[in-house]
């Protein structure tokens, strides 16, 4: 019996750290992912969306964008974006934030962040502004090398510290379980669900 071809995504996301959880989602479901446009903000990957809808008539496609304060919920937000999307394209909506599914495992993260567990939220998606919130929790880090790279400097203007996408980055890569994350971020497991369902209606 033949091996199952490997099915391999192009894909669109806002920036570096949607594009590393991204990519570790779709090897978790046994796949690949190819090219990744955007990388320059959520107004950017909306603007090209419908040129990415048209690619997915052929190919597999993901594109993953945050919800932010844009709707109360998902599903208004795709159907206002894209109300018909291509037989080949999963497009998936994190709420609020990406970071919301890292906060989802909630055990590695205190881990990384070298803080009390209790210090995550129980529940990320409830979260107006998940980034801000794990630089809050890195306030509290033990660890004065990750407070410096996380939190933003006084007057510095900035809503995130020096290396945080690094920080965020090397989280997604090696610390992230999905499994677990997936049980406590109803927007992640949906997405992980239709990743797989591509994955199998393409190979």
């Amino acid at each position: 019996m033949m091996a199952p071809v490997q099915v391999v995504f192009s894909a669109a996301v806002e920036g570096l750290v949607d594009e590393a959880m991204l990519r570790r989602l779709v090897e978790h479901a046994g796949s690949g992912l190819g090219p990744v446009h955007g990388g320059n903000g959520k107004a950017s990957l909306l603007q090209r969306l419908s040129g990415y809808n048209n690619a997915a008539r052929f190919a597999p496609w993901i594109v993953l964008v945050d919800l932010d304060r844009d709707a109360d919920c998902a599903p208004p937000f795709r159907e206002q974006h894209l109300s018909q999307p291509a037989p080949h394209m999963v497009f998936r909506v994190a709420v609020r934030e990406a970071e919301a599914w890292l906060m989802s495992d909630r055990e590695s993260l205190a881990h990384y962040l070298s803080v009390s567990v209790a210090r995550i939220p129980p529940r990320p998606e409830d979260e107006p502004d998940p980034k801000r919130r794990i630089v809050d929790i890195a306030r509290n880090s033990r660890k004065r090398a990750t407070r410096e790279d996380m939190v933003p400097r006084p007057g510095s203007g900035r809503v995130v510290g020096p290396a945080y996408t690094s920080h965020m980055i090397e989280f997604a890569q090696t610390h992230w379980r999905i499994d677990i994350a997936s049980r406590h971020s109803d927007s992640l497991r949906r997405c992980m669900d239709r990743i797989r369902e591509r994955v199998e209606a393409n190979q």
